[in-house]
């Protein structure tokens, strides 16, 4: 075992053409999961993302190799330095900007789209780690990986329903409904923290968007609370954000 592991560790065809396969079937069981969701970045994205940094890191393993045995001479004459880590740092640079355009700002004011540029950032840095022939830490990264986008969130969601403090948007028709809105608050003992108000006016019809910031009573469920606000006149929509 030790043997087979030394071998893949080293620069042969073997070793490439396997850390090329690993890094396209991992970056396409992580990409498959946000596919799945309906996200901006899903299969192939991930996979190419992979697949893309291991070849980086292969090739700056190459270079190094060759400028140490068959072009020795003529990077000594020039003098050609190479530096491994540099390519890699620079596909970590370079994966920004895949990331950057997952993320927006909805019109709620609600974030989306961090797990998926994340995620992204993370298929790079194991795609780097097999270009590099590190397998073991390829194995624990995307276990972790497929943990966190598969497991974490519905532990989040049970920790989310329990929270004190939470965010709802809520559509209504008019802005005399806003002050409803807020008595009710007030009157069931919940904390207003903020409230971003958004005035919107279409086809003679006025229509305003609030986002609450609120802290909830000891045993007082979120449903309860989103269940109330729905039954109220001229409320449009409603969300737990």
């Amino acid at each position: 075992m030790t043997l087979w592991m030394s071998y893949l560790r080293e620069l042969n065809m073997c070793s490439m053409m396997l850390r090329v396969v690993l890094a396209m079937l991992v970056g396409g069981i992580v990409g498959f999961e946000r596919e799945k969701k309906g996200r901006p970045a899903g299969f192939r994205t991930y996979m190419l993302v992979a697949v893309g940094a291991t070849l980086t890191v292969i090739l700056s393993q190459y270079l190094d190799f060759m400028l140490n045995t068959r072009w020795a001479n003529v990077s000594q004459e020039i003098g050609i330095k190479t530096d491994l880590s540099r390519f890699g740092a620079q596909v970590i640079n370079g994966v920004g900007f895949l990331g950057a355009g997952t993320i927006i700002v909805t019109g709620k004011q609600e974030v989306k789209g961090l797990t998926t540029a994340a995620g992204l950032w993370a298929s790079a840095c194991m795609g780097i780690a097999i270009g590099a022939g590190f397998y073991e830490c390829m194995v624990m990264g995307t276990l972790l990986i497929i943990f966190s986008m598969k497991l974490l969130p519905l532990i989040e969601t049970v920790v989310m329903r329990r929270a004190r403090n939470m965010s709802i948007y809520v559509g209504m028709d008019r802005m005399e409904n806003l002050g409803s809105v807020v008595a009710y608050l007030k009157a069931s003992g919940i904390k207003i923290f903020d409230v971003e108000i958004e005035k919107s006016a279409a086809e003679h019809l006025e229509k305003v968007n609030a986002l609450f910031s609120i802290r909830l009573p000891k045993q007082f469920k979120h449903t309860e609370v989103l269940a109330k606000i729905a039954t109220m006149d001229g409320i449009l929509a409603i969300e737990e954000v």
